[in-house]
């Protein structure tokens, strides 16, 4: 999981595209630079937009614009009939739309509170490895490489965790990561088995939508519209969240979708261990976030196990 939107249903898992269109040419490289900058900057953004706005508001409001651009282009791109949807792939979004960005997302948020955002990116890389123990549990034969990955990549977790047994990090947040990564592997897993809109484009529109409104509602619960004050919101958490509607939400989005028509579905894969790289160099630039030896060697570890299932499971 990110923290970004993307498309709905996993990736098919053979290589369709004709061979013409795979070739690794500038444009590829160019959208794949894209995708890992951009969707590994996000973490860095949310802990900048937790600053001074509150969570669940910042969150709201990050989907229903993102949502409401998108769809905008969407009738503008493909007509307004691309977003029309049956009662059930509606249904189907929005759940899924609400495992992924409310629970998975929305955790993600609460957590960047006070947990690093390279430790946060670190954690969330963890997804493809849930997803992978999701479907061994529904009886999917799982190779053994894959397995010794995924073992490998929850090793790395207990490393990574270790910092909240010591007071470092509050124990708490990082717990949170962990659930948002489970929520958003559960959500991924799901999509597949759902009667989700055919148009990837159209079931995020939704599935952003859904999530704006249920963040707002548990903004609601929380009493955090009753506590902020614009007047009070520094510039650069503004920047941050203007960011996040564009480039996180849209742009990035947009590459990868393209990718996965353009491109060879292993290369594309590579996001999931790259992004959390970018995420640890950037915190760590930027916000002088501390790279101590379990932050290092945890993300190093899960980093692997990640490559390793992302190559198996291709």
């Amino acid at each position: 999981m990110t923290t970004q939107s993307r498309p709905p249903v996993s990736p098919p898992l053979q290589d369709t595209a004709p061979p013409a269109a795979r070739s690794t040419s500038g444009a590829i490289w160019a959208a794949l630079g894209i995708v890992y900058v951009v969707w590994g900057s996000t973490y860095l953004a949310i802990r900048v937009v937790v600053e001074t706005i509150p969570p669940f508001l910042s969150a709201s409001a990050r989907f229903l614009v993102a949502g409401a651009l998108l769809a905008a282009l969407v009738a503008w791109r493909q007509g307004p009939s691309a977003l029309r949807v049956s009662g059930r792939q509606f249904a189907s979004a929005a759940l899924v739309g609400a495992l992924l960005l409310i629970g998975g997302n929305g955790l993600v948020v609460l957590a960047e509170r006070t947990v690093p955002s390279g430790v946060t990116a670190l954690l969330v890389a963890s997804v493809p490895l849930w997803v992978v123990l999701l479907r061994r549990t529904a009886g999917r034969r799982t190779p053994a490489a894959t397995v010794g990955g995924v073992l490998l990549g929850l090793v790395g977790l207990l490393v990574l965790t270790s910092p909240g047994l010591t007071g470092e990090v509050r124990l708490t947040g990082l717990l949170m990561v962990v659930a948002a990564a489970l929520i958003w592997a559960f959500g991924s897993f799901l999509a597949g088995y759902l009667p989700m809109p055919a148009n990837p484009f159209a079931a995020s529109v939704y599935e952003m939508l859904t999530a704006g409104v249920g963040a707002g509602l548990l903004a609601l619960v929380r009493g955090e519209p009753r506590h902020f004050d614009p007047a009070a919101v520094s510039t650069a958490s503004w920047v941050a969240l203007a960011y996040l509607f564009t480039f996180g939400s849209l742009v990035a989005f947009t590459a990868y979708a393209w990718l996965l028509q353009r491109a060879p579905l292993p290369l594309v894969a590579t996001y999931a261990y790259v992004n959390p790289v970018v995420a640890v160099v950037l915190g760590w630039l930027i916000l002088a976030e501390p790279l101590t030896w379990p932050i290092v060697l945890g993300g190093a570890i899960v980093v692997a196990g990640v490559c390793l299932v992302v190559r198996t499971e291709r």
